[in-house]
């Protein structure tokens, strides 16, 4: 990976982890502040926790990219190590599906009229579980590309002692 990308990539990672802590300050200090224009048809409440715990699971994910980033440019991604963060970004990713799931138990008892919108949103979950289970099976890749790794090296040792 070249370090223009490592630098793109890393600067959109900052750009999203200080937007996600600009939304949960925002949700935070309108839930402190008791100016939640409550109304009645919607529960904001309970959804400006979900949103503050689903920008949690963003963050989660953008730590553990951002630290994958940094073994593939150490040169290190293929080593156990770098399953903490994959498994890292695997578990965000099923907890933000998880929160998706409760913003769309939460809004459905408003959808009685059109309840093609509660499926909507179940489906997107549905979706975002399916993502996980992408990086699932890339993890199971990285798995195999590292046990190639281990038995390359013992392999170059085995090598060097002949010659």
């Amino acid at each position: 990976m070249g370090k223009l990308t490592v630098r793109a990539l890393r600067a959109v990672l900052i750009v999203v982890f200080a937007g996600t802590l600009l939304v949960q300050a925002s949700m935070v200090w309108t839930l402190a502040g008791g100016r939640d224009p409550e109304d009645g048809t919607l529960p904001l409440t309970a959804l400006r926790l979900i949103t503050v715990l689903g920008m949690v699971t963003v963050q989660v994910a953008l730590y553990c990219v951002g630290r994958l980033v940094t073994m593939v440019r150490r040169g290190t991604v293929f080593s156990h190590a770098a399953f903490r963060y994959v498994d890292g970004v695997i578990g965000a990713i099923t907890a933000a599906a998880l929160a998706w799931f409760a913003v769309t138990a939460v809004n459905a008892p408003g959808q009685r009229d059109d309840p093609g919108v509660t499926l909507i949103m179940g489906g997107i979950g549905v979706a975002v579980l399916g993502v996980a289970l992408l990086v699932l099976v890339l993890r199971m890749l990285l798995a195999q590309a590292v046990a190639r790794d281990i038995e390359a090296a013992q392999l170059q040792a085995e090598l060097d002692e002949v010659i």
